[in-house]
């Protein structure tokens, strides 16, 4: 095989792979001589088919795989030979028409990671925020879980429903006249202002009684989720059950064994931990974010116009998804036009800040041991249906470029740790708003981290957001959302017991009057991909061409 290096500009690199048919035909021939005992033919016996028919049978699909391996191990070996580090999959082409028995020209064009300067990492100066977590943050958040928990306490029989307060009806919704399937239901509640229900349905029980009937006209959604009634006027006939005051509810001993604790003291001690939580995750954004801009100042190389392309790609889409959602969809998208060089400027900043980062791991020994890779296999394979997820474990252990990616925040995170231990660092005090400002502010982007092996396709999830666009939450707060989930057995105990009498009987009954959820940011996911993951299919294979 013969090498021909015709393009070697910048980071650009362009070759010419020239097999020759004799190649090709030797593995042909080794092929037909492997296969052949197993070919079985009429007026043969079983291994006895002569290799000559074998050839005349199935030498186009063998000469076909002949060539597929053979430009395979030329690219490989091309990549090898001239120490070439791909900053992207190489694009790889085959000139001109082939045909059996002629020379094969391919050509090979990729972009390779430039030569990162070492990194200067001494003399970094960082300030670590802290905001205290004192008792009365403890009580805001208690009053925030009893508002959630509301004591619903019988209205006299005479009382007209207001907002804020519980009706709970039995309804018949009917469209043209006929009723729909979804829309009857008994002893539905609903809190008048909730927003549950499709548009125009709840105020239109302002007012009513216990006892009272009534017929209401709504117009479901043009997005509704049900085909035959998006779009659809509708009536429905109910009958009120109960009309219910909020009461008040008493942060006591009681409330905490309601929501299951042994008392209001491990309540507080459950809120406290979150709190610090939450407030860690945003301390640690803080100084992420200002440990990138220092090392964003300080180092400036080119970067490949592949995967700054890669990552402007999918910060756009995003961004779009996003505009999809927003109350004018045009306008929005009219903004992001106007904005776009600055997207650019973003993506590219975030390549070379992964590039860097990438280099500071690989030069001081940071490595995702095995068992940590292990465990963010489990962790991913979960987002999986269970007859998926062994396949989604071999497809990782198969693929490494997808192990890369898989293995890539963490190789960040890593990182940013031993960054955090060389820097000098400050603290000082101060509330939790002033904290969140300053996360606001800064304009800092989060990079995609090229760890070793990363196939540079970008998949984690990453805020792309200029800090102007307050409205997405950065993607490096990911730590503080995390453990915002991770500790609230409280308010999840809140609302459980009032889901059993609410959100149950609209969600089975009354499929039809229930409002379909909002589209979430795209932002503030931590990724869209999270929302398909129960339902989706392990990745195939990909094709070795």
């Amino acid at each position: 095989m013969q090498t021909v290096e015709t393009l070697n500009e910048g980071l650009k690199r362009a070759y010419t792979l020239k097999i020759t048919a004799k190649d090709i035909d030797s593995r042909v021939d080794a092929e037909v001589k492997r296969v052949a005992p197993q070919i079985r033919m009429p007026g043969f016996r079983p291994g006895k088919v002569p290799t000559n028919l074998v050839r005349k049978m199935h030498g186009e699909a063998l000469t076909q795989d002949a060539l597929n391996t053979t430009i395979q191990e030329g690219v490989q070996k091309l990549i090898a030979d001239h120490k070439l580090r791909p900053a992207m999959q190489p694009s790889v082409s085959l000139e001109g028409d082939f045909a059996p028995g002629k020379d094969a020209e391919v050509k090979v064009e990729l972009e390779v990671l430039p030569d990162v300067p070492a990194p200067s990492i001494e003399g970094l100066k960082l300030e670590r925020l802290l905001v205290p977590v004192d008792e009365s943050a403890i009580d805001a958040q208690l009053q925030q879980i009893a508002g959630q928990q509301k004591a619903w306490e019988d209205a006299k029989p005479s009382y007209k429903a207001k907002q804020g307060d519980q009706v709970t009806m039995d309804f018949l919704g009917k469209v043209d006249g006929v009723a729909f399937e979804g829309g009857t239901g008994e002893a539905m509640a609903v809190e008048i202002g909730s927003g549950r229900l499709i548009p125009g349905f709840e105020d239109q029980i302002v007012g009513v009684k216990a006892g009272d009937e009534k017929q209401i006209e709504v117009t479901f959604p043009a997005d509704y989720g049900v085909d035959t009634l998006a779009g659809k006027p509708a009536t429905f006939d109910l009958k009120i059950t109960a009309v219910k005051t909020a009461g008040e509810t008493k942060v006591d001993e009681d409330f905490a064994k309601n929501l299951g604790l042994e008392s209001l003291d491990q309540l507080r001690t459950i809120l406290k931990s979150q709190l610090e939580s939450e407030t860690g995750g945003l301390t640690r954004t803080y100084m992420k974010r200002k440990l990138l801009d220092q090392l964003a100042a300080g180092h400036d190389f080119p970067v490949p116009p592949s995967m700054v392309e890669a990552e402007f790609n999918q910060i756009w889409a995003q961004l779009e998804h996003e505009a999809s959602h927003e109350e004018d969809p045009e306008a929005a998208r009219k903004e992001l036009e106007s904005e776009k060089d600055d997207y650019h400027a973003i993506a590219e900043r975030r390549v070379r800040l992964g590039l860097l980062l990438s280099e500071i791991g690989q030069a001081n020994g940071i490595e995702v041991s095995q068992a940590e890779m292990n465990r963010l296999i489990a962790q991913a394979a979960q987002q999986y249906r269970p007859e998926d997820q062994q396949r989604f474990v071999q497809y990782i252990q198969q693929e490494p470029m997808a192990a890369a990616q898989l293995r890539a925040p963490l190789y960040e995170d890593k990182v940013v740790d031993f960054l955090f231990e060389k820097a000098e660092v400050t603290e000082r005090e101060v509330t939790r708003e002033e904290l969140e400002a300053a996360i606001e502010s800064e304009e800092g982007a989060v990079p995609h981290v090229h760890g070793p092996g990363c196939g540079h396709d970008h998949d984690h999830d990453h805020d792309h957001k200029p800090a102007k666009k307050a409205k997405a939450k950065k993607a490096d707060e990911a730590p503080a959302a995390e453990a915002a989930e991770e500790v609230k057995p409280a308010k999840k105990a809140a609302a459980k017991k009032e889901a059993k009498a609410e959100e149950a009987p609209a969600a089975e009954k009354a499929e039809a009057p229930a409002k379909k959820a909002p589209a979430k940011k795209a932002a503030a996911k931590a990724d869209d991909a999270a929302a398909e993951a129960p339902k989706k299919k392990a990745p195939a294979k990909k094709k070795a061409d």
